[in-house]
């Protein structure tokens, strides 16, 4: 008897999805709840794991290769131990070494490599021949790169000095393929381009009241609450405030008509390992200042390890995103439809300021408000933007809600 692994439901906003990476490989062993294979959506990555002890009998999708909704994916042996015959891809792993070694060549070139490690060896500038792979008949895996990069850089000397011998002639080009992510998100970039008629405004703030208050209480804050008080806490409470002062950058265009949402879910842009996501912060007027950093913390950790799911991802009426901490000093952010306005934030800098008449040298940030002129007006566009200002640059008014 064996069990047949099939691919998970998909959402209701996903038709298809990708095989990633196995994790396993046919004559191998696995536990109840171990994770076999991963299936990347549009949006996020399904883990599939093994519903029951055995040996991996079969693998009827390899990975780069796209699945539906409940599709075979591949076939487990309960009860069955590693290293008894099971099919003819597991009986292979048994062949003589001459074999063995035959395969190993063949599939270290790269065709032969999944889309996975491919993106990973070329993302480290790595070839197919540096990697040892432990996988069946020499395969090399995702968890082989990976281990291959957790080494010690002890031959870097070496291999700088066989750089420099290396003809300036021999240059070379590596073509990997696009995620699902990647492709969805330059396909929704490009969407809100054509559709939109984007416009942003810029203002700047002074950021140095919110960095005393947060130096002044930082240390009680995360004891009383065991989370760090940061500054996104900060910008999602002034956020809040100006989207409840001017409803129509909280709205969206449906076809003919105007939505105007009167709840506030906020999306965060947040760059990971397999692209830019915008997980949603929901009923930001419920939270307070400890409520907002955990979320934003459980997101930001979800996201780093590939564990964000498709209602992590869903809704959003405003987004923002925080260049400053790649260090960008000044950006024009691109709204994320079909929501009418992105909020983006930028490096802390001091520079010199006139205040009353004198120049003072001022921790100072600049903002920009990129909008969709079709909903939003210039006026509102300003006023939202100098409320987010005032609110930062007082931020005892976010407390006394003035």
């Amino acid at each position: 008897m064996t069990i047949e692994i099939l691919v998970p439901d998909l959402p209701e906003s996903v038709a298809d999805a990708t095989v990633a990476t196995w994790h396993k490989q046919p004559g191998d062993a696995v536990q109840r709840d171990e994770v076999l294979v991963e299936i990347e959506t549009d949006k996020v990555v399904l883990e599939v794991p093994a519903p029951d002890d055995g040996v991996l009998e079969a693998i009827l999708e390899e990975e780069g290769a796209t699945v539906l909704s409940k599709q075979l994916l591949a076939k487990l042996k309960p009860g069955a131990v590693a290293g008894e015959p099971t099919t003819d891809k597991a009986e292979s792993s048994e062949a003589s070494p001459d074999k063995r070694h035959k395969a190993s060549l063949s599939e270290e070139s790269n065709d032969a490599l999944s889309p996975a490690v491919r993106r990973l060896l070329a993302e480290h500038n790595l070839e197919a021949s540096d990697v040892k792979g432990t996988g069946v008949g020499g395969r090399i895996t995702r968890e082989d790169v990976e281990a291959h990069l957790a080494k010690p850089a002890a031959s870097a000397p070496a291999e700088k000095e066989q750089a420099v011998d290396v003809p300036a002639a021999a240059r070379s080009e590596k073509r990997v393929p696009m995620t699902r992510l990647r492709k969805t998100v330059a396909n929704r970039l490009l969407e809100a381009k054509n559709s939109t008629a984007m416009l942003t405004t810029f203002n700047e703030v002074n950021m140095k009241p919110i960095m005393d208050l947060r130096a002044q209480y930082k240390d009680q804050f995360e004891k009383r609450h065991d989370v760090r008080l940061g500054f996104m806490s900060f910008y999602v409470k002034a956020v809040t405030e100006a989207l409840k002062r001017y409803p129509e950058v909280n709205a969206s265009i449906d076809g003919d008509d105007i939505v105007y949402h009167n709840y506030f879910d906020i999306s965060m842009a947040v760059s990971t390992p397999r692209g830019l996501v915008t997980p949603v912060l929901k009923n930001c007027d419920q939270l307070g200042f400890a409520d907002i950093e955990k979320g934003i913390k459980e997101l930001a950790v979800k996201g780093r390890d590939g564990k964000l799911q498709v209602e992590d991802l869903m809704g959003g009426n405003f987004t923002i995103t925080n260049g400053g901490v790649f260090g960008s000093l000044m950006s024009t952010p691109i709204i994320n439809p079909p929501q009418s306005a992105i909020l983006g934030m930028h490096k802390i800098q001091d520079r010199p300021m006139a205040v009353d008449g004198k120049v003072e040298i001022l921790p100072m940030m600049y903002l920009a408000l990129s909008y969709d002129h079709r909903l939003i007006d210039g006026r509102e566009s300003v006023g939202f933007l100098v409320t987010i200002k005032e609110l930062l640059e007082d931020p005892a008014r976010l407390l006394l809600d003035v």
